[in-house]
């Protein structure tokens, strides 16, 4: 089924990090806004490695701006199934330098291999691109605990807030 993408960027000047999906599940399409599904693992992932509680999808956006972290996905529309990652074909990416020509991003992480293989495959930055583990309940591979330890990272890359 094709899908378009609908959920608009956060990002803002001051971002130093862009984390990348692949396209938003059906889950977050229905909800309006990212890592929606109740067992997407990302956002327990960000409270656990920032110490804090989030809630509402305002208290997630203000947290990604507090935090200077920008999000979004790598593709603007593609053929998929449910939510499949791995069914992901025909598709059209997102315009990645929208973003990098307003924010200072120093490192750009994507989530799981799809977004990753994709990315450096049709994008070319001198920006360091990392692959993180996918944060799906799907990736049964990764607990909460080595997620947490693998997104640890990010926060090397938002710790100088020189603008």
């Amino acid at each position: 089924m094709l899908v378009t993408h609908k959920l608009s960027p956060i990002y803002d000047e001051y971002s130093k990090v862009l984390i990348l999906g692949t396209i938003p599940s059906v889950k977050s399409r229905e909800a309006g806004f990212y890592y929606a599904h109740p067992a997407n693992r990302f956002w327990p992932i960000l409270e656990n490695l920032f110490n804090t509680k989030l809630s509402t999808k305002e208290e997630k956006e203000e947290f990604l701006h507090k935090n200077h972290i920008a999000l979004w996905d790598v593709f603007k529309s593609c053929d998929i199934h449910a939510s499949s990652d791995a069914s992901i074909k025909n598709y059209e990416l997102n315009d990645i330098d929208m973003i990098t020509n307003i924010a200072n991003i120093q490192a750009i992480f994507c989530t799981g291999k799809t977004a990753y293989n994709n990315l450096i495959k049709n994008y070319k930055t001198t920006i360091p691109i990392f692959c993180l583990p996918s944060p799906s309940s799907a990736n049964a591979t990764f607990k909460l605990n080595d997620l947490i330890k693998e997104y640890s990272i990010i926060k090397k890359y938002i710790k100088n807030k020189t603008y």
